[in-house]
């Protein structure tokens, strides 16, 4: 290690005098951060343009991120290292001490570590992209953010979590492939299941011939029947097979027309009642203590 920072630091030229080599790299370090902030994400968007498939493209843009992570910090230690060898600081034994508390720090911070291994392999297997939408460490939201130590999440309401990747054991993701816009419809007792799953079949169709879905939607409805008996409602069970975070809008669409589609068609959609039964005879007054005293 200490070879190697010798022959770094024999790249510098030998007749400029201490302050003009500190600036000399300095400038160097700055130019070289300037390049990996802009030369990686134009190499990340040629590759990801170039992928056939959105997951790749996201994955591309996953580990990009990653990488410029880690080179922005290389490049900051070494020109750290650099300059305090230019003040005459021995670096073998700071390389030294940094090998020792290392191993000190590994025992005292092994949550820490355990982010940093966590992380290696979320990325590694490719279960997290940037824009995937996850659920992770308890959880949920759209990937914002995907670092070795970290998980940045946004959810529904605008709030952003941070999860440590230590703290990650399952991981939910709802964007990888295609997904489902599972629908649960509740009809009264008295209605025709055969009926109600007509329309049902019905509102999906149009739904999958219609301009604004057509593209989202990748297969017919798929009803698989009847699935609870539920205290006031029948309940019967359908999905879509969509496209990738298409199963809200989805869903929220077919729900508002299947709703217009029941009630053209009389179809009954129950909700709970409070039944409330009065005795025959007239309540019990209480009695006044006072009126007895």
């Amino acid at each position: 290690m200490t070879e190697a920072f010798d022959r770094l630091l024999g790249w510098l030229p030998d007749n400029l005098d201490k302050p003009a080599r500190i600036l000399l790299v300095l400038l160097l370090a700055a130019i070289a951060l300037r390049a990996i902030h802009r030369v990686v994400p134009r190499i990340r968007e040629t590759l990801a343009a170039r992928q056939d498939s959105r997951e790749d493209s996201q994955r591309i843009r996953t580990l990009s991120r990653v990488i410029r992570y880690v080179l922005t910090v290389t490049v900051s230690v070494v020109t750290g290292l650099v300059v305090l060898g230019e003040f005459g600081v021995s670096v073998a034994p700071i390389l030294g001490a940094a090998g020792v508390v290392g191993i000190a720090v590994g025992f005292g911070a092994q949550s820490l570590v355990k982010d940093y291994f966590n992380g290696f392999f979320v990325l590694l297997e490719n279960q997290i992209r940037i824009g995937d939408v996850v659920e992770a460490g308890g959880k949920a939201g759209v990937v914002e953010e995907l670092t070795l130590r970290y998980l940045r999440l946004r959810d529904y309401s605008g709030n952003v979590h941070f999860v440590p990747n230590g703290t990650i054991s399952v991981v939910t993701n709802m964007s990888l492939g295609f997904a489902y816009a599972v629908v649960d419809a509740g009809v009264a007792y008295g209605e025709d299941i055969d009926r109600v799953t007509e329309i049902m079949r019905e509102v999906g169709a149009e739904m999958q011939h219609d301009e604004a879905f057509a593209g989202r939607i990748l297969d017919a409805l798929e009803i698989a029947g009847v699935d609870d008996w539920a205290d006031s409602a029948i309940v019967v069970r359908c999905r879509f097979r969509v496209l990738p975070l298409e199963q809200w809008n989805v869903r929220r669409e077919y729900l508002r027309r299947l709703k217009l589609a029941f009630d053209r068609a009389g179809v009954e959609i129950p909700f709970p009642h409070v039944k409330v039964v009065y005795a025959d005879h007239a309540p019990r007054q209480p009695v006044d203590d006072a009126e007895h005293r």
